[in-house]
């Protein structure tokens, strides 16, 4: 049997995971009696811990939330990923958390045994940020809040919005979800005088509080929030479009591709359709080519003839390599 303290930890960190425990669990655990389990759910409480207890056959114990935060209890790993996390978040893209995140980091590191110190040590030396050409936006904690709080309330949420092209503009909306895509956020969200599915930058936006009135939730399109941003943002971007059959499966292109390269829509187990686009055709022409399966593409007619064009200089490559080998001296590679 462990001796009490240990058993508190040991009973702390159980009921730390999101779930419910019968005291019969609990005793079962801890090998120790039901009573025992009763007196030391007493001792968290008395300490802080805000451990609450629901009767009934399907009742149990669970750690709910308190006034004031009480000490946490973390294994190994989640040490180490709570430490990362916060270096990380030190150095990111949400503004005015840098001081609080550095404090925390310090905290947990002064706590931490010598052999966790040292692997989030070793981390932290090895990995090397790359500075980038343009290191994005940095967005204000406040207001990221202001919106993860109207998405999960369902709260219709009014903003100021600044375009692509630096046109104003004032939204009314029902926000759905906050997706983070690199370094920067968007928001995903019904456009109430549009009556359509919009992406917003939150870096461009400035929320008016308080919220509106409540509204009942909508399907995004497809279903996958990540996906709908993730087309969005690369069309939005994107000179030139097109829409390539594939010779492959739907499943075998996707692999292939990064999202932010185009969607890949199935239409039979050996067809589908990719939308993509770029910059110009050349670099479409390029990414087609690298999928590794046959293709067929009927518009834009620019890049028809980028593929052309292509086609024919490769094949004048092959075609010279050859007849250069074939009149090289003997001997001679």
């Amino acid at each position: 049997m462990l001796e009490t303290s240990a058993r508190l930890l040991r009973l702390l960190s159980l009921l730390q995971m999101p779930r419910e425990w019968t005291g019969t669990e609990l005793a079962g655990r801890l090998e120790v009696s039901g009573r025992t389990v009763r007196n030391d759910v007493e001792r968290l409480r008395s300490l802080g811990y805000p451990v609450h207890a629901t009767r009934g056959a399907v009742g149990g114990y669970r750690l709910g939330a308190g006034a004031a935060m009480p000490p946490l209890l973390l294994d190994d790993e989640e040490a180490v990923a709570v430490a990362v996390g916060l270096r990380t978040a030190a150095t990111g893209t949400i503004a005015g958390i840098e001081e609080t995140a550095l404090r925390a980091l310090a905290k947990l590191e002064q706590v931490l045994p010598s052999r966790l110190r040292h692997r989030v040590n070793t981390l932290q030396t090895a990995m090397v940020r790359v500075p980038a050409d343009n290191p994005g936006p940095t967005i204000d904690a406040a207001t990221l809040t202001a919106i993860a709080a109207a998405c999960r309330d369902r709260e219709r949420l009014r903003f100021d919005y600044r375009g692509h092209r630096g046109e104003q503009s004032v939204r009314v909306t029902e926000p759905h979800r906050l997706v983070n895509w690199g370094r920067r956020w968007y928001l995903v969200a019904w456009d109430v005088d549009r009556g359509d599915w919009r992406t917003f930058r939150v870096d461009r936006l400035v929320p008016k509080i308080p919220t509106g009135p409540r509204f009942s939730a909508r399907e995004v399109p497809g279903g996958d929030v990540a996906a709908f941003v993730s087309r969005r943002v690369s069309a939005a971007a994107w000179r030139y479009r097109a829409r390539v059959t594939v010779h492959a499966s739907a499943e075998v292109v996707a692999e292939r591709i990064n999202p932010a390269v185009g969607v890949v829509e199935a239409v039979d187990a050996r067809t589908c359709v990719l939308e993509t686009g770029a910059d110009s055709v050349e670099t479409v022409a390029v990414y087609l080519g690298l999928l590794g399966v046959d293709f067929t593409v009927t518009e834009p007619p620019e890049l028809v003839e980028a593929l052309r064009v292509l086609a024919e200089r490769y094949r004048r490559a092959v075609f010279f390599g050859q007849r250069a080998h074939k009149l090289a001296p003997p001997g001679r590679p």
